[in-house]
């Protein structure tokens, strides 16, 4: 029987399509309040329940009738509740709370306190590790303390995990009282900045010294974008291509390739004024002629670069004015497609939608489904420790 995953703030669902993809889980539930990202999420989730709407006004008692699953039921609840949901964080009353009028992050720890998961990841933006002097994760770890969780958390970079995206997260793993907590074991070598961190233990990187093994292989480099976005056809600004040009040449794109149909590979028309400010693109805007641009940050109007994993992708991906998203080679920003593609997208996966804005928004704000599967994977060792509910071998080795 298949672990049953509960995804809150659950966006297109990558994160849990991550967990999804071991062949050991079973998503059962997901909410988000943006309609078409839910949209999204039942399209890749089909026998999962997706809710569109605000989780403050949806009671976990709801949650159970619609679902069928009560306490002892779920074996792990995932989600990011957004960074306004730390603005306020109170002791909880009961196991049995279920009141409406909760913060973002109260409704993430009630939903734990409701169905009791032996597990729960919750992730979020780097910068929670350091907000307020690191008072606030300290308290939120403190409500999950009051809730008979220990915790543990770590900053993650995607593409320690075969994710061809310099995306740095912060994963916090909570386990029921007296378990064991352990986290995904980096699969990519590659160093890159990263958050400045007194504890720098908790920068989840290859080589540490758990890892260090005088039997092991070295690791893989990070893949690239020319090795996760080669293979798409070359078109250009205003251009769709439908099909394939030219069988993959990397792992990962016959990893990604898992359709025959080429979907939303296609790019914003440019104006000529912007066409000429990409023609002049490099590593930063110091390469752009002042008389073409009047500001920006240094990371706008910028090429990627081919030989190394992308810079975090965010949700302007096709606006070069907006962020470092000017194809490699080609005078244009990236599609859709190729967004997917560095967010470690399968090309089957389906986005709810009718144009390129709607569908990179959704894009640019998932958690990396390759980074989910890994996470996934390290969830999957501690519930075989185990705790409260151990899972078969079976289960295990998905």
């Amino acid at each position: 029987m298949a672990l049953k995953v509960i995804d809150l703030f659950c966006g297109t669902g990558g994160f849990s399509k991550g967990f999804e993809n071991l062949g050991a889980y079973e998503v059962k539930y997901g909410i988000d309040v943006l309609p078409l990202s839910v949209d999204t999420f039942r399209l890749n989730h089909r026998a999962a329940i997706g809710v569109s709407g605000d989780i403050r006004t949806t009671r976990r008692g709801d949650v159970e009738q619609m679902t069928g699953l009560k306490a002892g039921d779920v074996d792990v609840i995932i989600g990011g509740p957004p960074c306004q949901g730390f603005s306020s964080i109170r002791p909880f009353r009961s196991s049995k709370d279920d009141d409406p009028r909760n913060t973002l992050f109260e409704e993430f720890a009630s939903h734990v306190n409701w169905f009791r998961p032996p597990v729960f990841v919750m992730e979020n933006v780097v910068g929670l590790g350091t907000h307020n002097g690191g008072n606030q994760i300290e308290s939120i770890q403190e409500a999950f303390n009051s809730l008979g969780y220990d915790t543990d958390w770590r900053i993650l970079n995607a593409a320690h995990f075969g994710v061809p995206q310099k995306r740095e997260r912060l994963v916090m793993i909570g386990v029921e009282r007296g378990g064991s907590i352990q986290f995904p074991k980096p699969t990519h070598e590659g160093s890159f900045r990263t958050i400045g961190l007194a504890e720098r233990w908790r920068m989840l990187r290859p080589g540490e010294p758990d890892l260090l093994s005088i039997d092991r292989p070295p690791l893989p480099s990070a893949v690239t974008v020319a090795e996760a976005i080669g293979d798409l056809p070359a078109i250009g600004s205003g251009e769709v291509a439908y099909s394939y040009a030219q069988p993959p040449e990397t792992e990962y794109q016959r990893a990604r390739r898992d359709t025959k149909l080429l979907t939303w590979h296609s790019a914003t028309k440019h104006s000529d004024k912007m066409m000429e400010i990409i023609r002049h693109s490099g590593p930063n805007i110091s390469c752009i002629p002042k008389h073409l641009i009047s500001s920006g940050f240094s990371s706008c109007y910028s090429r990627l670069a081919a030989d190394e994993p992308a810079v975090t992708m965010t949700v302007n991906f096709i606006h070069p004015a907006s962020n470092k998203c000017i194809h490699p080679t080609l005078d244009r920003a990236l599609t859709p497609r190729e967004g997917a593609r560095l967010q470690s997208y399968d090309d089957s996966f389906q986005f709810a939608g009718t144009n390129r804005g709607q569908i990179a928004k959704q894009i640019g704000n998932a958690v990396p489904p390759l980074l989910g599967k890994a996470i996934g994977r390290a969830v999957l060792n501690i519930l075989g420790e185990g705790i409260s509910r151990p899972i078969s071998d079976e289960l295990r080795a998905g």
